[in-house]
C-alpha cells in the first residue's frame, strides 16, 4: 500500500524556489506564488525566492549557491523548460546532475497529459540530484506547477509517505 501514513512524524525540508523569466516579476509571478503556498502549506520551510532573467549563466550560478547552502535541501524552480530559443533552464542546470532521476519526467509526464493532452510533448520538466541536493525542474505555467507539486513533489518529499521517499534518503546522499 502507498500513501501518507498520518502516524508518522513529518520532518521539514528547507525548499529554495527559483523563477526564470524574461517577463515575470515578483507581483506577476503566479506560478512562483503557487509553489510557495503549496511549499509553507505543506509544513515545508522556503528559505530562498529568487527571479531571474532566462540566461544560462545566472541561473546555474544561483543554484550552485544553494547547493552548497546548508540552509537549501531541496531547489524547485519554474519556467525555462519548454522549447523555444529562451527556455535555458535545463541547459543551465542538468550538468549540474549527479544522478538524473528519470521517473520524474516520466510521471510528470502522464500526469501532465492527463491535464493538457499531447502538449505536454513541450514540456522538458525533469529533475536529479546535485552534491545532495534535489533540483525539480518544472514549467512556468501554473497548471503545471500545480500538478508537479500536488500530485508528485508533495508526496516524494512527506518523510511519512510509503513506501518510501526522498527524505528518508537525504543522510544518505553523499556516500561514497
Amino acid at each position: 500500500m502507498f500513501g501518507v501514513n498520518e502516524e508518522l512524524e513529518f520532518r521539514p525540508v528547507k525548499v529554495a524556489l527559483l523563477t526564470v523569466s524574461d517577463t515575470r516579476t515578483f507581483e506577476n509571478d503566479s506560478s512562483g506564488d503557487i509553489l510557495e503556498d503549496r511549499i509553507k502549506g505543506a509544513g515545508h520551510d522556503l528559505t530562498r525566492r529568487v527571479l531571474l532573467r532566462d540566461e544560462i549563466a545566472k541561473i546555474r550560478q544561483q543554484v550552485e549557491e544553494w547547493i552548497e547552502d546548508p540552509d537549501v535541501d531541496i531547489v524547485i524552480t519554474t519556467g525555462g523548460t519548454g522549447l523555444t530559443g529562451r527556455d535555458v533552464t535545463v541547459e543551465a542546470l542538468r550538468p549540474l546532475f549527479e544522478k538524473e532521476i528519470e521517473g520524474f519526467s516520466v510521471i510528470f509526464h502522464q500526469v501532465s497529459f492527463n491535464s493538457v493532452g499531447l502538449s505536454t510533448l513541450q514540456s522538458r520538466a525533469c529533475a536529479g540530484l546535485a552534491r545532495g541536493t534535489f533540483l525539480f525542474l518544472l514549467p512556468g505555467s501554473r497548471g503545471a506547477v500545480a500538478d508537479a507539486w500536488d500530485k508528485i513533489i508533495c508526496f516524494e518529499i512527506d518523510s511519512r509517505y510509503r513506501p518510501c521517499n526522498l527524505v528518508e534518503i537525504m543522510p544518505r546522499l553523499s556516500e561514497r
